[in-house]
């Protein structure tokens, strides 16, 4: 057990201690007594604001669940729901219109469109693999996914398939048709590519199989090129703001064998990146906190490196240089090699005794992740490391869960700037990121907007959080539709195109992200291509993605959808229906079979088990975790939120019972440890259920839902966490 530190009328853990005076500090003009001393400055003036803030959710939800319950069986009246709504200041009175406009903001969140990864910080090897996505091969993204189909001898096998490698080639040179078109010719006929002079740059000369010499449709679009050895090596083209790089050579194994000496298409990819302090990670004490703050502090010093075992093979992983390219005039042309890089702090509900007040509570955690996050960022702002992370230098990114409403908003807004006043940082440097994942907020998108005008450069959906919020919020209207089907009710449509809608009409084009949520399946890549361009297509400059091939692949739909002009089309349209949001998705009169009622048992309890037993038992926050039909998916307290709550939601009106859940619960148990038999970790949570720690988080989870705060997951998941490991 580590030490405490009392000082300033804090006392706090000796290994974060440390680690601000001996790694983080050092560097950045701030002294560590300075630090502790405007941190429990912070504490102490804005921690009861906290605390109020936490409170006036609970009395929200109280007189909701009053109302709730003296309407339940009768016809839902939305007008008197919303005046309901309005008396209590769950939903506010909506100012004049507005535009935000938020200075110093890179070019990556303002005008650039793209994939974005969300990865947990715990783990420092996906850290880097995520900050490395910005440039991805499109021919190994395609050649190692089910995105070409292996039929027809196009299996992929142990061994390179030429038969595979040609449908990748045959694939992307159609992308490349569609999207960097050839004057009156086709990828397929290009024999050749060289440079001319043309009036004091370069252009693009493409030489055809028949002999024919041609250019670009566009000619505009190419913008540099790379040489090695006084040969043309690379040719830099741009599209909807993003840059494909066509690699040559020769001498390559798929170069030599290309008309063109082609050996890879480079798409920009993951051109930003949230790294996870929330919901992806888990993280439970001190320990746990300097762990990810360390990986934190190596990306933006960029001095965070690896290494590990790949096919018996040891590799270290760093981060990756800016790439070099010559523009059509001559100039030196560098890119970034890096994606720009956000901060996910926790939510306000959270508090650590990583540092507690000298009382002995607990402070929030909030606080501490927002002042020890622009700490750390100072080194990329000051340049004190060895590569960029804002090259605007002049901000930093936090992306701010759970918050419900504008007052939360404005609260956070004035928790950056008291940061930013301890540490010597000009105004408005700590930008935020929205996450419209709580109902509250939704409803109020617009006035949570203007809270944060001057500093808000991302909002977003998610579909998983915002239902587990709308189904504890609404835990006694009645019980809930089935979960697949809540996502097709109308509310989440209509939610997902409100989101879009304010954020059009409160002036983020150019200014902020408007993100849609992740895509859960990173092994099933051709469905992805198939449904995740409908996010460009609504409006959303970005979406995130589970894994750096995913970025690649997903770029895609941003050459193929030109997003900022589908933003003003969308401009045009009517602003989506408060009415449909406000609509419940309740089961109603409709009875369910048992065996309906046993099939969602199954598939609920089955998922909570897999992704607890992980979480508390390994501290394994984010992973893919097999579904009751072995598909992998991606998760994490999000999809464990909504799950854990439409169970207690269905116990709470009786579609199931107590009995029925346990029982459902033991047998997923043995299916889910027969799942992770591979895994030498792993402990089993069958036969001995009482006395299996993870199996009775679980049980927890749910029989505790209807009552734990929102319906968050970390009130069991900590305690439990911290008990294995100590067993452990």
């Amino acid at each position: 057990m580590n030490g405490r530190i009392n000082e300033t009328g804090l006392s706090i853990d000796s290994s974060l201690y440390r680690f601000v005076a001996e790694e983080a500090a050092p560097g950045t003009g701030i002294e560590p007594e300075r630090f502790w001393q405007s941190l429990g400055d912070i504490v102490q003036e804005m921690g009861p604001q906290n605390r109020a803030l936490l409170e006036r959710r609970d009395e929200l939800q109280r007189q909701i669940d009053t109302f709730n319950r003296e309407q339940r069986g009768s016809a839902l009246n939305l007008d008197e729901q919303k005046r309901f709504l309005k008396d209590i200041g769950y939903l506010v009175p909506e100012g004049p219109d507005f535009e935000v406009r938020v200075d110093s903001v890179d070019d990556e969140i303002a005008t650039i469109p793209g994939s974005q990864l969300v990865v947990p910080t715990q783990i420092p090897r996906y850290a880097l693999n995520a900050a490395n996505a910005r440039w991805g091969s499109l021919y190994d993204a395609l050649y190692g996914t089910d995105v070409i189909p292996e039929a027809d001898g196009a299996q992929k096998g142990d061994d390179y398939n030429p038969l595979r490698g040609e449908r990748v080639i045959s694939y992307v040179k159609d992308f490349l048709d569609e999207c960097v078109a050839l004057d009156d010719a086709l990828y397929s006929d290009v024999s050749g590519f060289s440079l001319r002079d043309s009036i004091g740059k370069k252009s693009l000369s493409i030489s055809l199989k028949s002999g024919r010499v041609t250019g670009l449709e566009d000619a505009s679009q190419f913008v540099g090129y790379g040489e090695s050895d006084g040969s043309l090596s690379s040719i830099l083209l741009k599209h909807n703001g993003l840059h494909i790089e066509i690699q040559i050579d020769a001498s390559h194994p798929i170069g030599k064998s290309d008309p063109a000496n082609i050996k890879d298409v480079l798409l920009e990819s993951a051109v930003t990146t949230i790294q996870d302090f929330e919901d992806s990670v888990a993280v439970v004490d001190a320990e746990d906190k300097v762990h990810i703050y360390r990986n934190w502090l190596g990306l933006m010093k960029g001095d965070l490196e690896t290494t590990f075992d790949k096919a018996g093979k040891s590799v270290t992983r760093r981060l990756n240089p800016d790439k070099e390219f010559v523009s059509v005039t001559g100039q030196a042309l560098t890119l970034p090699g890096r994606s720009l890089t956000l901060v996910r702090n926790v939510g306000i509900h959270m508090h650590t005794d990583a540092v507690m007040t000298s009382e002995g509570e607990k402070i929030p955690e909030g606080i501490l992740d927002a002042i020890v996050s622009v700490l750390i960022a100072i080194h990329d702002l000051n340049r004190t490391g060895t590569v960029d992370n804002s090259r605007t230098k002049g901000s930093v990114y936090i992306v701010k869960p759970k918050l419900h409403g504008p007052e939360e908003v404005a609260f956070t807004v004035e928790l950056f700037s008291r940061v930013e006043d301890a540490l010597g940082l000009p105004r408005n440097t700590v930008k935020i990121g929205i996450m419209d994942e709580e109902r509250r907020t939704t409803l109020n998108l617009k006035e949570c907007i203007r809270a944060a005008k001057e500093r808000v450069i991302f909002i977003n959906t998610g579909f998983l959080d915002r239902t587990g919020d709308e189904i504890h919020t609404n835990m006694d209207a009645g019980p809930m539709l089935p979960k697949a089907e809540i996502k097709n009710a109308p509310w989440l449509s209509a939610y997902e195109d409100w989101n879009v809608d304010i954020g059009i009409e409160t002036g983020l084009p150019g200014y902020a992200q408007i993100g849609k949520g992740m895509w859960a399946m990173p092994d099933e890549m051709a469905a992805m291509m198939a449904s995740k361009i409908a996010h460009p297509r609504s409006g959303a400059n970005t979406a995130w993605v589970p894994s750096p091939t995913a970025a690649t692949l997903h770029a895609i739909h941003y050459h193929k959808v030109d997003v900022f002009g589908r933003q003003e089309e969308l401009r045009l349209r009517p602003r989506a229906s408060l009415d449909e949001i406000l609509t419940m998705p309740l089961l109603g009169c409709r009875k369910l079979s048992d065996v309906e009622i046993q099939a969602e048992l199954d598939n609920n309890t089955q998922g909570i088990l897999g992704y607890v037993v992980r979480w508390v038992g390994q501290g394994v926050g984010c992973s893919k975790v097999p579904d009751i039909n072995d598909t992998a998916l991606m998760e994490d307290r999000a999809t464990l939120r909504i799950s854990s709550q439409h169970v207690a939601n269905w116990l709470h009106h009786g579609v199931t019972n107590r009995e029925q859940v346990i029982e459902t619960m033991q047998r997923m148990a043995a299916t889910v440890d027969m799942q992770n038999a591979g895994d030498p970790g792993y402990k089993n949570m069958s036969p001995d259920f009482d006395n299996s720690i993870e199996f009775q988080a679980a049980l927890d989870l749910v029989f505790g839902g209807r009552e734990v705060a929102n319906g968050y997951t970390e009130s069991v998941l900590y305690p439990t966490r911290s008990k294995a490991k100590l067993r452990n």
